[in-house]
C-alpha cells in the first residue's frame, strides 16, 4: 500500500480541501461555479434519498465535479447489486465517512471494577455515483420532494416563508449585509439593491447561519475577538459550508463573497495546523442548517394543530 493509500481519513478529506484553497477555489461552491452537466449542483443523497449531510456533501460534490456526474444519487456496490444493477468495469468509487462508537470494557484504574466506555471514532466507505452503475432499474430513483421555485426577477414566497419562520429579526437596510449578536439583528441592503432574487437569498442564508451562533441558539464561539482573528475565520467558514449547505436544501445557487480572499490564508494555516479542523466546522455548519429546518417543522406543526 502506498503512503497515500496510508494516509487516515482525517488527512485524506483535509488534503482534498487544501489542494482547492491553494488553487484559490472554494470546494463548497466549485459545483455551480464549474457548471456541471445538468446545471446547478444538488446536495448529494443516499441510496434511498436521504440526504448526506456535513463533510460527506463536500466529498461527493467534489468528486462530481471532478469525475463530470449529474446525478446526486450515491450507492454502495452492495445496494446497486440489491437492485440487479452493477457498477461498470474500471469506475472508481468515491469517498464518504461515517462518525461510528466502539463499545468497550476495560478495568478502573482507580476502583478495579469493570466499566463501559464508548470510544468514538471515523471509518471510510466508498460509494459509487448513479452516472457510474448500468441497468438500475426503472423506479429508481426514488420519488423525491419538488423544491420550491425560485424566482429571479421577483422575491420568492416559499424562500422569504422560510427565514420569516425562524423568527429572527431582519431589516433591509443600508449597503452591508451583516449579523449583530449584541442586537441579535440580521441587517440587509433592500432587495432591490442586489442584481437578483438568488443573489438575496444566498446572501441572506449566510447571516442567517450566523444568526444561529447566538448564545440563546447553539451558542457558538471560537473566542473570537477582532475582525480576521482566528476565531472570526472559523465563524466565517462555518458561515460559509452551512450558506452552501442551505442554499443546496433550497435549491439557490450561492452567492461567492467578496471577502473569501481575506479569509483564505486563515482558512489553510487552520487545515494545515489541525487534520481535524474542517470536519468539526462542517459539523458545526450542518447543526446550523438544522437548526434553521427546524423552525419550519415548528410552523407546520402550529397549523396542523391549528
Amino acid at each position: 500500500m502506498n503512503a497515500t493509500a496510508k494516509l487516515d481519513v482525517y488527512s485524506r478529506v483535509t488534503n482534498k480541501i487544501l489542494a482547492d484553497l491553494e488553487k484559490g477555489e472554494l470546494t463548497w461552491l466549485k459545483p455551480w461555479n464549474a457548471e456541471p452537466a445538468a446545471g446547478r449542483m444538488r446536495r448529494p443523497r443516499r441510496a434511498n434519498g436521504v440526504l448526506y449531510r456535513g463533510i460527506n456533501i463536500l466529498l461527493l460534490w467534489g468528486s462530481a465535479l471532478e469525475q463530470g456526474f449529474a446525478s446526486p444519487f450515491w450507492l454502495t456496490f452492495k445496494q446497486a447489486d440489491a437492485l440487479g444493477a452493477h457498477v461498470r468495469k474500471g469506475e472508481k468509487g468515491s469517498l464518504v465517512v461515517y462518525a461510528d462508537t466502539i463499545h468497550k470494557t476495560e478495568a478502573d484504574k482507580d476502583s478495579g471494577e469493570e466499566v463501559e466506555k464508548d470510544i468514538p471514532f471515523m471509518k471510510a466507505y466508498t460509494v459509487f455515483n448513479a452516472d457510474q452503475i448500468e441497468d438500475l432499474p426503472a423506479h429508481y430513483p426514488p420519488a423525491l420532494p419538488e423544491s420550491p421555485a425560485v424566482l429571479v426577477a421577483d422575491r420568492d414566497a416559499a424562500l422569504d416563508r422560510f427565514f420569516r419562520n425562524t423568527g429572527a429579526t431582519i431589516r433591509e437596510t443600508g449597503d452591508k449585509a451583516s449579523y449583530s449578536v449584541a442586537l441579535d439583528v440580521v441587517k440587509m441592503p433592500p432587495f432591490p439593491a442586489f442584481r437578483d432574487a438568488e443573489s438575496f437569498y444566498a446572501t441572506l442564508a449566510h447571516e442567517m447561519t450566523h444568526w444561529t451562533r447566538h448564545p440563546s441558539r447553539l451558542d457558538r464561539d471560537f473566542g473570537r475577538k477582532k475582525w480576521g482573528d482566528e476565531g472570526y475565520a472559523k465563524e466565517e467558514l462555518v458561515a460559509e459550508l452551512g450558506a452552501a449547505f442551505l442554499c443546496a436544501d433550497l435549491d439557490i445557487t450561492p452567492e461567492i463573497r467578496e471577502d473569501h480572499a481575506a479569509y483564505i490564508t486563515s482558512w489553510l494555516k487552520a487545515l494545515k495546523d489541525d487534520k481535524r479542523f474542517i470536519f468539526s466546522t462542517a459539523a458545526h455548519a450542518q447543526r446550523a442548517v438544522d437548526h434553521l429546518h427546524s423552525y419550519q417543522q415548528q410552523e407546520e406543526a402550529k397549523l396542523v394543530a391549528a
